[in-house]
This record gives structure tokens, sequence and C-alpha cells, in this order.
């Protein structure tokens, strides 16, 4: 059922109760829900059950009642077939036909805007995801980030909120120090195994790429920086630091535009430290009486914030422990107006959210608590031939999400980034899940993001042997679809954008491939009991042909939202 329809029937209740709860106190609260048993009706209330005993009233009688006026008010004509009391009190309804089979009709004159909606009316969210230290080539688990990211905030983005993409460069550090230590080793001729090698670095065939291109005093750039020149001595390590980084952020690039993954900005965790960020998230905390010293090291009382214990924030050392610069990042986050910030990260990030959220709300200023959001995701195993995939000759010991694409697609980059895409969002972010080359490559319903874009392609032959104008199906008479099928399809038609609102309070895009796949098995279910073009009836033609336009359409729309193709042949 279509939202206005809901609300048209909560407001049919609420009248319905006005008489009833007239020189009271209450306030009743319609909700409508789904039977688990389809059999007992389209929506269920237990209003009654609620009211009867603050009414002092029998909930089967006070049941009785509403059900009588709901049926006599003008306004459930057309809307409300039946109405009746069961159990203790509950209140079952059955929708007119012609309500349910309306939705066909509103896909098919909103288009590409069905599901959209307006509740986010402005709101600022920023989403930041992938975030990968600029020490290689973008892995599996980058990838999932990447899907569930993008397909986050494309959900974000159509019901109203205004979303920016954000991916955040760990850019300084350890990690950075080892790459270009990495990078001067193989400039100057060594290799992993060889006595001179450094125990801690990194031994893809990357390294050796970059130490080549420097050694050539090579020019690179990354999307939104400034380009570094090699400057070719082996012995400049800020040089080797400097193109290293720029190198392999221009990899990162590459690898998110064959995924098709698009950032509006981006933002360098060294820019905390030379621009002073750091230092001010660390002396607005001391200002706060939030701090104290012991044991040489600077500590923050994270268990006045719910954490299991106080946390060092500056070592005795000088430096700071990792979870500072994100305070400081993320206080930038609130004072860039972001109404909600929602990171995508590993689960090995589940340690340093209390640590985060405490420091934020240590600072008093005015951030609010749970601030930011986090969509923890687990590790992705990746089989191919039947066998556990673990290292990319490339990166050395993991595989890429170039790699992925690549085997997907057998060769076709769209193929490719479209099963990539789908087959990481297919499940919820916390479990871990393994991906198989093997079914991304088949062709039949094992697949299920092929089995997803053959019901689209399915349709859209059906519609291309009829001939005729798509356009006018939306006018079509919608009465003949009433079989079981067809209520089934109408119903989850209907359930498209409430299941989008569900998933984005839930913060889980896997929802919209669950749905995605549900609709295209009904789909292949419906084909095969009624063939559409062959059936003589005129009329009951046109209203399959309506349904289907409708089910195309969706289909559609769901797909873009995960950024996967919707090919109209296969």
């Amino acid at each position: 059922m279509l939202a206005q329809q809901k609300q048209e029937i909560v407001a049919l209740f609420q009248a319905a109760l006005a008489p009833i709860v007239a020189g009271t106190d209450l306030s009743p609260n319609v909700v409508l829900e789904r039977p688990r048993d389809p059999s007992h009706g389209d929506i269920a209330c237990n209003i009654a059950m609620q009211l009867s005993k603050p009414l002092k009233t029998n909930p089967r009688e006070l049941a009785t009642r509403l059900v009588a006026a709901l049926l006599a008010d003008p306004k459930a004509q057309g809307l409300v077939e039946s109405a009746d009391v069961a159990g203790p009190g509950f209140i079952n309804l059955r929708v007119a036909a012609s309500a349910k089979q309306s939705v066909v009709r509103s896909v098919l004159q909103q288009g590409t805007a069905f599901g959209s909606g307006a509740s986010g009316n402005g709101h600022h969210v920023i989403i930041e995801f992938v975030s990968a230290n600029p020490t290689g080539p973008l892995h599996v688990g980058h990838g999932r980030q990447a899907a569930l990211g993008d397909a986050l905030s494309s959900l974000f983005e159509s019901q109203g909120h205004q979303v920016t993409r954000e991916f955040y460069y760990n850019d300084a550090g350890v990690q950075i120090a080892t790459l270009a230590t990495s990078v001067q080793a193989r400039a100057r001729g060594f290799k992993p195994g060889d006595a001179e090698w450094p125990e801690s670095a990194y031994n893809g065939d990357y390294i050796a790429d970059i130490a080549a291109d420097f050694l050539a005093k090579k020019t690179v750039s990354a999307s939104d920086g400034q380009p570094a020149t090699a400057s070719g001595n082996v012995d400049d390590i800020e040089s080797i630091r400097r193109f290293a980084v720029t190198y392999l952020r221009n990899e990162q690039d590459q690898d998110l535009q064959a995924f098709g993954v698009r950032f509006d900005n981006y933002y360098l965790e060294s820019s905390l430290y030379t621009d002073g960020k750091v230092e001010a998230a660390v002396q607005a905390l001391i200002d706060a009486g939030v701090t104290y010293e012991q044991d040489g090291a600077l500590w923050l009382k994270t268990t006045d914030y719910g954490d299991d214990k106080d946390r060092v924030m500056r070592k005795s050392d000088g430096t700071y422990t990792y979870f500072v610069p994100d305070v400081a990042y993320h206080i930038q986050k609130f004072k860039r107006g972001f109404d909600q910030a929602i990171n995508v990260q590993g689960s090995d990030h589940h340690g340093t959210i209390a640590r985060v959220r405490a420091g934020l709300q240590a600072v008093n200023i005015g951030i609010p608590q749970g601030y930011p959001d986090y969509v923890l995701h687990k590790m992705v195993t990746v089989m191919k031939n039947g066998e556990e995939v673990k290292i990319s000759k490339r990166a050395g010991s993991y595989v890429t999400v170039r790699d992925l694409i690549e085997w997907s697609g057998n060769g076709d980059v769209t193929r490719g980034r479209d099963a990539v895409r789908f087959f990481l969002i297919s499940r919820k972010a916390d479990t871990e899940f393994v991906f198989d080359v093997d079914v991304a490559l088949a062709t039949n319903d094992e697949n299920p993001v092929y089995y997803v874009q053959y019901a689209h392609a399915r349709i859209c032959s059906a519609l291309a042997n009829w001939g005729g104008d798509v356009a006018q199906l939306a006018n079509a008479d919608l009465s003949p679809l009433t079989n079981a099928h067809e209520s089934g399809l109408l119903a989850k038609l209907s359930a498209y954008p409430e299941m989008l609102q569900r998933a984005l309070v839930e913060l889980g895009p896997h929802q919209v491939a669950f749905y995605l796949r549900d609709l295209a098995a009904d789909l292949h279910s419906y084909y095969f009991a009624h063939k559409w073009l062959l059936d003589d009836d005129e009329p009951t033609k046109l209203a399959r042909l309506a349904l289907a336009a409708a089910i195309r359409q969706v289909l559609r729309n769901g797909l873009a939202l995960i950024g996967v193709s919707a090919p109209e042949k296969m």
C-alpha cells in the first residue's frame, strides 16, 4: 500500500475515534501493520486494545464501533473493501482492489521519481567511506566500503537529504613512513628476500613500479592535489614519500573510477596537523577539564562518557594516539554544518567508536550524542575455481578491487562492476561474506545480479514484441489484475517506497538488494504462469503489460540506487 493510502486510512481511524475520545485527554496514535497471515487481510490495527483500558471499555466492543464508523465514512469508499474484528480486538482491513492496482499508475506516472521522498528536507549528511591509507591499491574490503557507502549516499539523496561523499586520506603516520622506505629500498635495487630489504616493507609489485617511475623523475597527480614530480634522488626520502603517496592516490582514483564511485570531497589527515586542528582539539579538551596527566602521558576521561577505561591521548614521547586526529576531524565535520555524519568502516574500527564519541561530547560545543553514526562491515572472502584466493601478485598480500572487477566481468568492465557492486551490498554489513567469482560469472538464477537484470531485460523484450506505446499503459484499465500473482506483485511494488525509508533509518542498503531479488523472483514466476502476449483478451493483456512496465521501472530505480546497470538485452 502506498504511503498516501496509509495516511488516508489513518485519517479514517482518527475520524472514527474523535467522538469516542471527545472530553478525554487521550491522543490516540494509530499504527497500521501488515498481518502475519495474509489471509487475515491487508492491514491490521490494535488501537482498540490500546484504548480499552483508559476508556474502561471492552476492546472487542470498541473495535466493533470503530469498524462500523470507518465503513460508514464516505471517504472509505474505493479505499477499504471490508473490515472485521478478530481475536481480543484486532481490526483487520482489506484494501479495495482498485486502490491496490493504483500503484501501477503511480509508478508509470512518476517514473524515476517513484520511491523518492522529501523526508530529508535538506538535512545535511556527510558519508565518509573507503578512506584508505595511500599505501597500496584498494583491496576487497575497501570495495565493500565503496559499494555500501555509495549506495547509502544515493539512498539518502533519494529521500531529500543533501549528501556529501567524503574520502579521508590517512596520509600521516607510521604506514606512510614505511611506504617511503619500501620505495627507497626498491629504488636502491633491493627486493623482498634480500638481506637489505626492510622487515616491515610492503612487498607488492606496485612498490617496484613506483620506484621505477621515481627514478625516471616522472610527474603524477591525484584527483584533488598538487602534482608531484620525483627528484630521482634515492636519498631524498621526503621526495619519495610525496611522490609515492600521490602515485597511490592516483591509483586509488583509477580503482574508484573503474568501480563507478565518485566523491565530492577529499580530506587529508595531514591537514589536521598542519592547520593546527589536532592541537586545537587537544587544547579544547584540556580547557574543558576532562584530561589529566599520568606517567608522562595525557589522558582523556572517556569513562565519564561510557567507555570501559580512560584513554591515552598524547603518549610520553609527545606523539598522539590514533583516535585523537579522529576527534579533531569529526569536530570539523560538525563545524562544517553536517547534521549527521556516517562512517562506513571495517569492523576493526569498533574499538574507536566509544572514545571518538567521548571526545566529541567532552569538547562541549553542542555535538549531539551518538555523533557520528557507524556502519561497520566484516571481512570478504574471495573464492575462484572452488578455492579461496588470498593474494594478488600486484598487491602482494590481498585481492584488489580491480582484480575482482576483471575476474567477475571476464573482460567486460560494466558486467564486472555490476556483479561486484551488487554482491558486496547483498548481505548486511556486519555479516561475513563469501564472494564467489564463479557465481558472479554464471548466467543462471544462482547469480543474483544476473537474475535481477534478466527480469528487467525480459520485460523490455516483452514490451518491444508488443510494439505499442508504453506511455499509454499509464492509462490502461487495471481492473483485470486480480489473480494471486498479480496481487503479490502489486503489494511488492507498493512496498518499495517504505522499504527505502526503512533502509535509510537502519543504514542498511542491503535491503535494496534483498527487495530487488524478491521482486525479480516474483516477476519470473508470474511470467511463466501468465504469458502476457499470448492472452487473447486485449484488456487483460494491456493491464498485465502495464504491470510489467511498472515492475521494470522499479527494478531500474532500485538498480540505479546501488550503482548497477539495467540492461535491456541479455
